[in-house]
């Protein structure tokens, strides 16, 4: 019996050694051999990143499995094709820029036996070189939220999920009881699109009958100028709201909008309206259409939540400087507009002093 598969979504990723150490990392597990399965999926790299996975699956032929999509499908499509046949018990994550501790899938797989979980998280920290130094610690979810599962603590995970890929999971919160088969298209994950994990985590999380954690930074996360989180192009702010319209259709599909519409929409105000019109205003210059960009934006966030600014998490979490501006556009997109290139080429002067 596989007690663990690693699915590993992989494109582009052969330069400065990055693939190689995050899958050195993986086949180097404290796992014994036969008890766990690495699934990487090449998804049309055009550099030797598939090279690079078929040398691997050569290696280690136990533990290492190399697929390669005929189609670019982005990270979604290369989990789905990774999901279909996953035979573990337990299902990671991770991407390949990044790499985790030698012992992390036995920590997180121990806790889960020890108290009975069937999804267990820990910390991470950034890190831009390629060494297992602890860099800035990121707390990825907190103890208020393990244990059984009750309605405050789901409330509490849907309000702060952590990063997907710091986790595992009991294979049935994401699968049931599909049988893998390499013939099958799984859709599991929406394809196409950047922030895939945002759009689908919510129903893995409120199908946790038990989550724990693991204070400790066990996962590098690498930060380096390619990651989608620098990215501000178009095509990344479209699909941070197609993740967002995602999100409440995912509630609405599987039935837990109206119990937890406070939470989903304060997600969604979060991550469609407030971290989109963020990243786009301050780079406007360099972001063509910027202004009816903006105005599309705010016509949407209005449109599917009317009152979000009297959200109880929006009022208690958000800045109150953004909070000022978005009240300003919900006003008047134009003086809103006007008034936060003003206080942007302001301050770039303040600092040219």
């Amino acid at each position: 019996m596989i007690r663990l598969s690693i699915i590993v979504p992989v494109y582009n990723m052969a330069s400065e050694g990055k693939l190689e150490y995050c899958l050195n990392s993986l086949v180097n597990q404290k796992l014994d051999n036969g008890k766990y399965e690495i699934i990487a999926v090449d998804d049309c790299s055009t550099d030797n990143s598939l090279e690079i996975l078929r040398s691997f699956a050569e290696k280690y032929p136990d533990r290492f499995i190399a697929l390669h999509s005929k189609v670019n499908h982005h990270q979604g499509g290369a989990k789905n094709l990774g999901l279909a046949i996953a035979r573990g018990e337990w299902l990671g994550f991770i991407d390949s820029d990044d790499w985790i501790v030698p012992d992390y899938y036995n920590r997180l797989l121990n806790k889960a036996e020890e108290t009975g979980a069937d999804m267990v998280g820990c910390d991470y920290c950034f890190t831009d070189e390629h060494s297992f130094k602890v860099g800035q610690i990121v707390h990825n979810n907190n103890f208020e939220q393990t244990g059984v599962m009750n309605k405050e603590r789901y409330q509490k995970l849907l309000l702060e999920t952590g990063s997907l890929v710091v986790k595992v999971y009991r294979r049935e919160l994401i699968l049931g009881d599909y049988i893998p088969c390499s013939k099958t298209k799984l859709d599991i994950f929406p394809e196409d699109i950047f922030y895939e994990d945002n759009a689908i985590s919510n129903t893995w999380m409120l199908r946790s009958r038990h989550f724990e954690y693991i204070q400790e930074p066990l996962y590098f996360y690498y930060q380096h100028n390619t990651s989608t989180v620098h990215s501000i192009s178009r095509k990344n702010m479209e699909d941070r709201m197609t993740a967002g319209r995602l999100i409440v259709k995912e509630a609405k599909d599987n039935g837990y909008y109206e119990e937890y519409k406070p939470e989903i929409e304060y997600q969604f105000t979060v991550l469609f309206y407030i971290n989109t019109l963020f990243s786009v205003m301050p780079r406007s210059s360099r972001f063509r259409g910027s202004y009816r960009f903006a105005r599309r934006l705010a016509a949407e966030m209005r449109a599917t939540f009317p009152e979000f600014q009297n959200n109880r998490y929006y009022q208690e979490k958000v800045h109150p400087e953004e909070k000022k501006l978005i009240r300003y556009q919900m006003k008047s997109h134009l003086f809103f507009y006007l008034y936060y290139r003003l206080l942007w080429f302001y301050r770039g002067l303040r600092s040219h002093k």
